[in-house]
């Protein structure tokens, strides 16, 4: 950050008076502009036992299966967010939110939060930011070709709890691909 996007002053980084870390200050009118992680949110939809992936059409991992996820827009709860992620990628609509993972990313600035959710209907299709949408049983499931790391974990957690039917929301901080699990 170079300049206010208050005053349009200069920013120097400094341990503002009161806190602890380095922050971006301006010069001229002294606004502190806090950067802080942002809140992706998404479901693991499931639809008579098998769940839904989205293939992406967009970078990062363009081409690679993903979860519906997105980041969380201003004005909106984590729940509407990932009501409206599955929306946009998949065309689809859910019910019966249970938040189901957490996990932390420092290293990006990101907190993933993932709900299990039940499909109302059959009727999903690719949406602007998905090449193809598709249900898949576990043995189907494309591991090698998932997007990101909190999918697969979300994904195997699923799987090994469904099992036992008991869904506990799962916490964990991946850091730069090596996973510190963290007791639920």
């Amino acid at each position: 950050m170079k300049f206010c996007s208050q005053c349009g002053g200069s920013i120097t980084e400094l341990v503002p008076a009161g806190d602890n870390r380095p922050r971006h200050v301006c010069d001229n009118c002294q606004t502190i502009h806090y950067q802080n992680p942002r809140i992706v949110a998404g479901c693991l939809p499931v639809w008579q036992g098998q769940v839904l992936l989205c293939r992406r059409a967009i970078e990062p991992r363009r081409g690679y299966w993903t979860l519906p996820a997105g980041f969380m827009e201003n004005g909106e709860t984590v729940r509407q967010a990932a009501e409206r992620e599955t929306l946009e990628e998949a065309c689809a609509r859910v019910t019966g939110l249970q938040l189901y993972t957490l996990f932390d990313l420092p290293h990006i600035n990101q907190v993933y939060m993932f709900f299990r959710a039940e499909l109302v209907d059959d009727d999903y299709r690719a949406g602007d930011e998905s090449l193809e949408v598709q249900l898949f049983d576990q043995a189907d499931v494309p591991w090698s070709e998932l997007a990101f790391p909190t999918v697969g974990r979300t994904l195997e957690y699923f799987f090994a709890d469904r099992v036992q039917q008991a869904f506990p929301v799962r916490n964990e901080a991946i850091e730069a691909m090596r996973v510190v699990r963290k007791q639920a």
